[in-house]
């Protein structure tokens, strides 16, 4: 992936998350409407996997993959875990598949650069993810 440094990466960070939040309620309009642990998918071409980590009255924790045969022994990758702030219309990036969550990397919180930085990348990867799907109409049809 080409290297993309915003003049004003705080800004571009908050509109990179109001927008996979719109692109995954996109790819999977019942989203928020998911309130026990949950899972979808497709079946179009490779597999994208939706299951619910965890609920609350603002947020929804899950995990997204690209799982190519849907078995259980298939490397899902990339895979990704996303809060989505559901007052705020936000999905946030917390750690994907290659890298750790930011409070693992950073534990100097004064290091407010390169915290916005690694997030910028991680929610940048799931940006052009998510216009991949969305492009190739991958839809989640199926609830289980």
């Amino acid at each position: 992936m080409s290297f993309i440094n915003p003049l004003n990466e705080s800004f571009c960070l908050e509109k990179i998350c109001e927008s996979n939040y719109e692109k995954l309620l996109k790819l999977a309009p019942e989203l928020i409407l998911f309130k026990n642990r949950s899972a979808g998918y497709s079946e179009h071409n490779a597999g994208i996997q939706i299951t619910l980590l965890s609920v609350s009255p603002y947020t929804l924790t899950l995990e997204l993959n690209h799982c190519f045969n849907l078995t259980a022994d298939d490397d899902v990758a990339p895979s990704m875990q996303v809060r989505l702030y559901l007052d705020l219309q936000l999905a946030e990036v917390l750690n994907d598949h290659d890298r750790d969550p930011v409070h693992k990397i950073y534990k100097d919180r004064s290091l407010s650069t390169e915290i916005m930085h690694y997030k910028w990348q991680l929610n940048y990867f799931l940006q052009k993810w998510l216009d991949h799907c969305l492009y190739k109409q991958k839809h989640i049809e199926n609830v289980a």
